[in-house]
């Protein structure tokens, strides 16, 4: 992982994290949502992400089937929820520090 890619890690976790709260989200549309905001992220990259995220208890997947084809999908758990909530206080408070004129 480049050094720039780790200093992001956080940042594309919590991303996830936003979308998975207001909807149910997938691999190949985190893929794109991520690539609108600069990051690029493989499908190797990507969902050892989702699977840690699922393993540590902040999402909860299932399998959608449509026609012969079928997908991944995820949600936020209640853990989710509130591990984002936390989050945002954390980095509102960042965000002020980062941008507080000097």
């Amino acid at each position: 992982m480049s050094p720039e890619r780790d200093l992001y890690s956080g940042l594309i976790r919590l991303h996830i994290l936003h979308h998975a709260v207001k909807e149910p989200i997938y691999g190949l549309g985190v893929m794109e949502e991520l690539g609108r905001h600069g990051y690029k992220l493989s499908a190797g990259t990507l969902y050892p992400i989702l699977h840690r995220m699922e393993k540590t208890g902040y999402l909860q997947s299932q399998t959608e089937r449509e026609g012969k084809s079928s997908r991944r999908v995820y949600t936020a758990t209640t853990a989710g929820k509130r591990a984002l909530a936390k989050a945002k206080v954390k980095v509102k408070e960042l965000f002020g520090e980062l941008f507080e004129e000097e």
